[in-house]
């Protein structure tokens, strides 16, 4: 396997030639001993992120406002115990599917493939053991901004899913105040594959209370409805009209109690508007008290607007905050749910021979 995974970070590294500062820390030890360490990636705009090699976990992302002052806007734990003893999927690189899977089955070139239900009847973001609860071999790459590169092979039929699946992520933190993610995967046997990040971010801070007040653009006149297990319908339909109408920007809060679901909130894949350079625009969140402002471009397809609906209070986040409902947000970039069992979705399937690939880029500001 080491030839594999060598062989995947040269694919990213190759063109990439002068240094870059990254410092690395011990961060704690999984049950049988392994270490993980963090990554800390700074630039001279005053931004830092922190990842770590478990789940490749973005766990803090430093951020300035409008009078620069920096706070962190990823919600998250202060320490490894807090990622081991259970959440949300909190900063992690969920595959290798992510999202929904409806029933946990799905037929592939004549074979059906059966998976773990883990959320209600449907498989959910790779299932019980996913990518987001794996160590990833990490590596810093020498390149002309902070950069980590993380790799994680997933053998044939871990968790119920063909192929043996090679998978490297690389964050990278450029001067512009951007975290570029570029995704390559490559296959032994046809497979589904469909990686997100799954970050929830407040850019209030991420121990400042609701999201409702933010402000949110979302790049898309069309979504995936979805049926009372969150599982699309295959439709897909205009948001004009709806409460999913996000196409000028307008508050989180100011329609989300007309979503007619338990608990109210959004968990909606929006249909983006494809653009002819990759990555386009996806969304633009902007914080109106601290002017901090995210803008999402991808080369997915989709992105998945989640607004933390089931934080109930009982994940107690860095600095002992308490993680309350709407407490922070999801843009996942991604395929749509349900794409292995929906003929008329792009398709996720990776077959021998080809790489997967996204970029998906957080980039931020404040006005």
């Amino acid at each position: 396997m080491r030839p594999l995974i060598l062989s995947l970070i040269a694919t990213f590294c190759a063109a990439m030639t002068s240094s870059a500062e990254v410092k690395k820390a011990p961060f704690g030890k999984l049950p049988d001993g392994k270490e993980v360490d963090i990554y800390t990636l700074s630039n001279a705009k005053g931004m830092t992120v922190k990842i770590m090699n478990y789940g490749a976990i973005i766990t803090e992302i430093h951020v300035p406002d409008k009078s620069g002052k920096t706070v962190d806007v990823a919600l998250g734990f202060d320490d490894l115990q807090g990622y081991l003893d259970g959440h949300p999927y909190f900063g992690a690189i969920v595959g290798r599917v992510a999202n929904r899977i409806g029933k946990g089955t799905f037929t592939l070139d004549g074979t059906t493939y059966k998976l773990a239900t883990n959320n209600g009847p449907n498989a959910l973001h790779g299932g019980k053991v996913g990518f987001d609860k794996k160590l990833w071999q990490a590596a810093i790459v020498n390149g002309k901004e902070p950069s980590v590169s993380f790799t994680y092979i997933s053998p044939d039929m871990e968790e119920g899913y063909p192929g043996t699946l090679g998978v490297t992520v690389i964050y990278t933190l450029t001067d512009d105040n951007a975290l570029r993610i570029d995704y390559r995967a490559t296959t032994g046997k046809a497979t589904p594959v469909n990686l997100t990040q799954h970050s929830y971010f407040n850019l209030a801070g991420h121990d400042a209370g609701d999201i409702l007040a933010h402000e949110i653009m979302i790049a898309a006149d069309e979504y995936t409805p979805s049926d009372a297990t969150l599982l699309p319908t295959g439709k897909i339909e205009s948001v004009k009209g709806t409460p999913l109408d996000f196409t000028k920007s307008t508050a989180i809060g100011q329609r989300i109690k007309d979503i007619k679901a338990d608990p109210a909130g959004y968990d909606h894949n929006f249909v983006l508007r494809v653009g002819k350079e990759s990555p386009y625009l996806a969304a633009v969140v902007k914080d109106p008290k601290s002017g901090r402002v995210m803008k999402v471009m991808t080369s997915e397809p989709g992105v998945q607007f989640y607004t933390g609906n089931f934080l109930d209070g009982k994940n107690k986040g860095k600095g002992g905050a308490v993680y309350k409902q709407y407490g922070g947000f999801c843009l996942e970039a991604q395929h749509y749910p349900d794409s292995v069992n929906q003929p008329k979705f792009p398709t996720v399937i990776l077959k021998p021979g080809e790489t997967y690939r996204q970029t998906t880029i957080y980039q931020f500001s404040a006005e």
